[in-house]
């Protein structure tokens, strides 16, 4: 069985491989796991009931659609072969956008608590302090979704979940994101920056300014700076006809809290001084943001497209 399963499961680079991994705990349940067809390493324990789960299991298997996991390996292939049900292109969830070949679904977490729960078991295998388990219902969670599309094949790979954030449904902190992560054998490929910009967006439809909820991980930090820059540095130099901005101006450009704009101004250091001795506004020169730019040589493309935006979301979101 062993054979077997290395020949099944290719496994994923290590995490010497993967600059995003963190050291790993030393009480992890469980040491490895197998997302459909691809094998790799934890970082962080998780809390999969004990009576289903053992401790010290050396692979987990899980369903790269439904998120049901087993610890054997014949119970796994037979629910794998079974019609695809759980499939998220077939009920499970709403399309909301679509670009390329990537597609962020919204799953209600009332609706489908078994999956919302079974995919927060899995996240918390590789997030360290944050994650939600089985109070799901007030959570929203938007599934980034891989779609492997090869003219040149006569059957295309089915779509691979392959990230996800999560979002409280009423946030009195005005929170846009919750919980986030992109699935260690996808890292590294600026795909976070998509569920980052997707939640940024929402926050634009719901006419509400946010942010992610604090505090932020260390890799968390890391990430939302970079995504910030780019953001603030494109809005700044996307405003004509003015050649200093206030902390708020960019905010409400950005649809981003005072709080995170004046973190990343620090960051990026072209956070300039007030206006008037008795102004609370700090002003922002154009001129230091395009001497930034040359210098961190940055890339500015919006990694979301306002227009991939499904049309019968955008009316309900409206309504």
């Amino acid at each position: 069985m062993g054979f077997m399963a290395a020949a099944l499961f290719p496994e994923a680079p290590s995490s010497k491989d993967n600059l995003t991994a963190p050291l790993r705990a030393n009480n992890l349940s469980v040491q490895h796991v197998v997302l459909g067809d691809v094998l790799f390493k934890t970082w962080y324990h998780s809390y999969y009931p004990e009576e289903l789960v053992a401790r010290d299991l050396d692979r987990l298997y899980v369903c790269q659609w439904c998120f049901k996991y087993c610890p054997d390996l014949v119970p796994f292939l037979a629910h794998r072969v079974q019609p695809r049900r759980t499939e998220i292109n077939k009920g499970k969830g709403q399309l909301i956008y679509s670009k390329g070949k990537y597609a962020i679904y919204e799953v209600d977490g009332e609706e489908h608590q078994l999956f919302s729960q079974n995919l927060s078991l899995f996240a918390k295998l590789f997030l360290d302090n944050k994650s939600v388990f089985f109070d799901v219902a007030s959570f929203n969670f938007y599934l980034l979704v891989h779609n492997a599309f090869h003219d040149h094949l006569p059957e295309s790979p089915p779509p691979q979940i392959i990230g996800f954030f999560s979002k409280e449904k009423m946030s009195w902190d005005n929170n846009n994101l919750a919980c986030i992560l992109v699935f260690p054998p996808w890292q590294r490929k600026g795909l976070g920056k998509i569920l980052m910009g997707i939640s940024y967006e929402l926050s634009r439809l719901e006419g509400r300014i946010g942010g992610p909820e604090k505090p932020l991980s260390e890799l968390g930090r890391i990430g939302y700076l970079k995504f910030w820059q780019a953001r603030i540095a494109s809005a700044i130099l996307g405003i004509k006809n003015k050649s200093t901005l206030s902390v708020e101006q960019i905010a409400d450009t950005c649809w981003m809290l005072p709080e995170d704009v004046i973190t990343t101004l620090k960051e990026m250091d072209i956070l300039g001084t007030k206006r008037k001795k008795n102004d609370s506004s700090i002003m922002i020169n154009k001129a230091r943001v395009r001497a930034w730019l040359i210098e961190s040589q940055i890339d500015l493309t919006a990694p979301v497209d306002k227009a991939g935006f499904a049309e019968d979301y955008l009316v309900e979101v409206e309504e």
